[in-house]
C-alpha cells in the first residue's frame, strides 16, 4: 500500500522524487529544443544572401505622398506600400519607395543602381542579368544611394560598389517569386 496514493495523503517520497525528476527533464528538453530551433533559424537566416532587415509589415497606402513611418533600410525592404505594382523589367526612372515595397511583397527583387557620374557599362551589365527573368525582377536607377548597387527583396538587402554577377544571380534566385502577403489576403 506504500506505493499507492491514498486520497488526501501525500505521495510517498520516492514517487514525488520521480515526478519532480520527470518534470525537470521535460522542462530541460523543452528548453534545449527551443535553443536548437533558435540556432537552426539563425543559421538558416544568416546563410541566405544579403542582410536581414526586420519587417515593418505591409500596410497599404492610397498615394505615395501619404504620411507613414520611415522605412528601416534604404532602399526599403518592407513597410507601407501602394496598392498596385510597377511593371517587372527595366525602368529608366527611379521607382518611388512606396511602389518598390509592393513589388517586394509580391515576390519581387529590385536591382537598383546609383552612379554620381554616368555608368553605362554597369547599367548594361545589370540589364543583361535582369533580362534573364520575365517576372519578379526590376532594374531601376536609385539616385543618392550610398553604394552603386542595391539588391532588395522582402526583409533582405545587399549593397556593393562593383558589379558581381554571381552575387546578383544568387540573390535573385533566392528570393524571386516568394509572395509575402499574409495568409488569407485577398491580394
Amino acid at each position: 500500500m506504500a506505493s499507492s496514493r491514498v486520497r488526501g495523503r501525500a505521495a510517498p517520497p520516492a514517487r514525488k522524487l520521480r515526478r519532480r525528476t520527470r518534470r525537470a527533464l521535460t522542462r530541460a528538453l523543452a528548453v534545449a529544443g527551443a535553443i536548437v530551433l533558435a540556432l537552426a533559424i539563425h543559421l538558416w537566416v544568416s546563410s541566405r544572401p544579403g542582410r536581414w532587415v526586420p519587417s515593418l509589415g505591409n500596410d497599404h497606402l492610397q498615394s505615395a505622398d501619404q504620411k507613414h513611418a520611415p522605412y528601416n533600410s534604404d532602399p526599403p525592404t518592407s513597410g507601407p506600400a501602394l496598392t498596385y505594382i510597377a511593371p517587372w523589367g527595366i525602368h529608366a526612372q527611379r521607382i518611388v519607395p512606396e511602389l518598390q515595397v509592393h513589388n517586394l511583397e509580391y515576390g519581387g527583387v529590385l536591382v537598383q543602381y546609383s552612379c554620381p557620374e554616368d555608368c553605362p557599362d554597369l547599367v548594361t551589365r545589370l540589364r543583361a542579368v535582369v533580362l534573364r527573368y520575365d517576372r519578379f525582377v526590376i532594374l531601376a536607377p536609385y539616385p543618392g544611394m550610398r553604394s552603386k548597387v542595391a539588391l532588395t527583396a522582402w526583409t533582405r538587402i545587399d549593397t556593393f560598389d562593383e558589379f558581381d554577377e554571381r552575387r546578383i544571380v544568387r540573390f535573385i534566385e533566392a528570393y524571386r517569386g516568394i509572395d509575402h502577403h499574409p495568409q488569407g489576403s485577398l491580394f
